[in-house]
């Protein structure tokens, strides 16, 4: 019996990864840029699982990035340092001593937990914070916010040498500005959207802790092309912290990345449901390119 339950299991696994095939073969060589944040970065499992993924998709033939944020790990840092956190419009105030702690939290702590975690699985990885070979450019995204940063120059040439190495990009989304002596915080999801256009990447993944954009009737929209997701956030059906989200997608399908999918990070494997699988497990923007097989509404 168990002999027979162990034959099933190796079949499926062996079904599972021909049918896998085709989206393998499409995606080799493509560039995807994954934003990583959220509750798995503290959880230890899944931040194994997680890695192991991003190790597959680079093992079969794909240029990932690991782009992430680390909101949850600053606020803790804060608190014990006693540096007291300001809010303007629901958004902190990022004051000089603040930036530097998130540099430090996001470059030194975060960037290497996500780097060694690659690594364990057995992959190659390089840190690196948007201030390394001044990959991320910004300027101050509002006097009143001091240090937020909004990308305004990119230079990508540093990733696509580590792609040529088989080296995994991890990137902390910390820029300089047009002053070298400036830091400026960026929003992860951002960061994301902006390497993503920079680099004209085949997917812009964002993964959340929700299960997607959902239309009025409170059901998962699979497929949005981007005069959609202008017509649902002028109707309010995408509001909320969901908006920050698409118009991210939205800019990044719209400078030229192929498609962008905000996904649910909470399922097991969720990049490699999203890549793998006919029907994908998110919510996808793009303007005219199909899948290898047309997804189901």
């Amino acid at each position: 019996m168990k002999t027979q339950l162990m034959e099933r299991d190796w079949l499926t696994t062996a079904r599972t990864l021909s049918e896998a095939l085709p989206y393998m073969q499409r995606y080799s060589g493509a560039i995807i840029v994954v934003k990583f944040g959220g509750n798995a970065m503290g959880d230890v499992q899944d931040m194994a699982e997680f890695a192991r993924d991003i190790v597959l998709m680079r093992q079969v033939g794909m240029n990932p990035v690991v782009v992430h944020g680390g909101g949850p790990m600053i606020n803790q840092m804060l608190g014990t340092l006693g540096i007291e956190s300001r809010f303007v419009r629901g958004k902190r105030v990022t004051d000089k001593a603040t930036v530097e702690v998130v540099e430090m939290v996001l470059t030194g702590l975060v960037n290497k937990r996500i780097v060694q975690a690659i690594m364990d699985e057995g992959g190659r990885a390089v840190g690196l914070s948007g201030k390394d070979d001044d990959l991320m450019v910004a300027e101050a995204d509002d006097p009143e916010l001091g240090f937020v940063g909004r990308p305004i120059e990119m230079n990508v040439q540093v990733l696509r040498d580590l792609f040529s190495a088989g080296i995994i990009p991890v990137i902390a989304p910390v820029a300089t500005g047009m002053d070298p002596n400036e830091t400026f915080n960026v929003n992860g999801d951002t960061a994301a959207g902006a390497i993503a256009a920079a680099l004209q990447a085949d997917r812009l993944l964002l993964l959340t802790d929700v299960s997607g954009v959902k239309n009025a009737d409170g059901e998962v929209v699979t497929q949005m092309t981007p005069e959609q997701v202008r017509a649902m956030i002028d109707d309010g059906t995408i509001s909320g912290g969901m908006i920050p989200k698409v118009e991210t997608a939205l800019q990044a399908v719209e400078k030229g990345v192929r498609a962008a999918v905000i996904l649910d990070g909470r399922l097991p494997s969720a990049t490699l449901l999203e890549l793998f699988t006919e029907h994908g497990a998110g919510s996808i923007i793009r303007a005219t390119e199909p899948r290898v097989k047309p997804r189901e509404d």
